[in-house]
């Protein structure tokens, strides 16, 4: 009777978290708890949304789910210390598997700064076929680094590149190769 009482329960926190809009479903264990800690999405400053764009989406593979315009009163003058004078556009972009966890805040009317190295922090990206999105990457003549092959205290193996994006941006993609069974 209990484990049924327990079966039913999950079964109700099931059902109630196709309600919850950006929560991990998978994050909901056996206990019935969420986990206290989640990355939800990575932000990057750029100068042009759709310039960056062309390598997010159109190389990366992200889809966008919308692209808005904040009014002056928006969360991000305050948290990038924006001056009140600058426009601010606002991006976010996914992937197949998670919502939302990229963004992209696009600030014009203001000289911003690319960041310069040594680079401070970087998103890490899985791709499926590294060798055609260098390809990409590099005829858009962006700063590329070389490959680099290594293999997880788990046993798989993975190669890994990096580039840098038209706004000074430090990206780091990875492709996973082989599994080995221990």
């Amino acid at each position: 009777m209990c484990r049924l009482a327990s079966i039913a329960i999950l079964i109700f926190i099931s059902a109630c978290t196709n309600n919850l809009q950006g929560v991990n479903k998978n994050l909901v264990n056996q206990n019935t708890s969420i986990a206290a800690v989640e990355f939800k999405r990575g932000n990057i400053v750029v100068a042009d949304i759709d310039r960056a764009l062309t390598i997010y989406r159109d190389i990366l593979g992200f889809s966008v789910d919308r692209i808005s315009d904040p009014t002056n009163e928006s969360y991000s003058y305050p948290v990038f210390d924006i001056p009140k004078e600058a426009t601010l556009r606002f991006a976010t972009l996914s992937t197949p598997t998670q919502s939302r966890t990229l963004a992209m805040t696009e600030i014009t009317g203001i000289e911003i700064q690319k960041p310069t190295p040594p680079h401070m922090a970087t998103n890490v990206i899985r791709v499926s076929d590294m060798e055609n999105v260098m390809r990409k990457i590099e005829a858009l003549g962006l700063k590329t680094v070389r490959e680099e092959r290594a293999t997880t205290p788990e046993g798989i193996t993975f190669i890994e590149r990096a580039f840098v994006d038209y706004d000074g941006h430090l990206v780091v993609l990875y492709e996973l190769l082989a599994t080995t069974i221990n």
